[in-house]
């Protein structure tokens, strides 16, 4: 019997900011292949309860608590994650935050903030996943966008830089890591229902109507709508796919 390109079976992943939004979507999708699923996020309780929904439905799943922008944290997740697992074969740089303010009323600390978080956290994963992929032989490293890695937004100026660089950077990684097998890619996802994009709606005016108007598939995307790409690019399905950044956004990004 042919094993589907699909099959997750044998794999390990670590997904930052996997307990909740699109990080668990993403984290149900590889469970379901079959890879074994760190769970990673600040909050303990709230990343066991991830954990445990993985493994109550058949899967392979442990909680670690880290905060993603300290190098000695992220070291630490992908120790634990080879302890847990026997390898790190799958890293999804996933957590992320918003500070919703103008450029010209935002505190530098505030700007610091969502760039650590968003986009120097992803560097401190991927340099402690690297000789664990290296020395297993390849990997795959999915970093998430946004649909601000591609337009500006005038009430999110350190967010949309932290995407826009997160673009770059994968494709830095795709052309530096393609020799050791590893390939780097980056999802940009449209306006998905999580918690994060909740609060974007209680403070942004019109933006639910204006969000359904331009997606032509008419509505808002949902947690779940991440999962096949998370499985696509973790599997052996995509070994020649590396350094792109795809929308997963119901067209949003192609309607004008």
């Amino acid at each position: 019997m042919t094993t589907s390109p699909f099959d997750l079976s044998g794999k390990a992943a670590v997904v930052t900011g996997g307990n909740g939004g699109i990080g668990l979507g993403m984290a149900r999708g590889l469970a379901a292949a079959g890879a074994a699923v760190a769970i990673v996020g600040r909050n303990e309780a709230k990343s066991k309860q991830a954990a445990s929904e993985l493994t109550a439905a058949g899967g392979r799943a442990i909680a670690l608590t880290a905060d993603v922008t300290s190098r000695d944290d992220a070291t630490r997740m992908m120790e634990e994650t080879k302890r847990a697992f026997g390898g790190v074969d799958i890293l999804i740089n996933n957590a992320g935050i918003n500070i919703r303010k103008p450029a010209h009323v935002m505190a530098i600390d505030e700007w610091h903030k969502v760039i650590d978080t968003n986009l120097t956290s992803a560097v401190h994963a991927v340099q402690a996943a690297y000789p664990l992929m290296k020395a297993a032989g390849g990997g795959k490293i999915i970093n998430i966008g946004s649909m601000l890695s591609i337009f500006g937004a005038s009430f999110a100026p350190a967010y949309a830089a932290s995407k826009g660089g997160i673009v770059q950077f994968t494709k830095s990684l795709a052309c530096a890591w393609a020799p050791d097998n590893i390939q780097a890619n980056a999802v940009l996802p449209g306006w998905i229902d999580t918690e994060l994009t909740e609060g974007a709606r209680q403070q942004v005016d019109g933006l639910h109507d204006r969000v359904l108007a331009r997606t032509p598939a008419g509505r808002w995307g949902v947690p779940g709508d991440l999962a096949g790409i998370a499985v696509f690019l973790s599997s052996s399905a995509s070994d020649f796919v590396t350094g792109t950044a795809i929308p997963v956004d119901g067209g949003y990004s192609t309607s004008g």
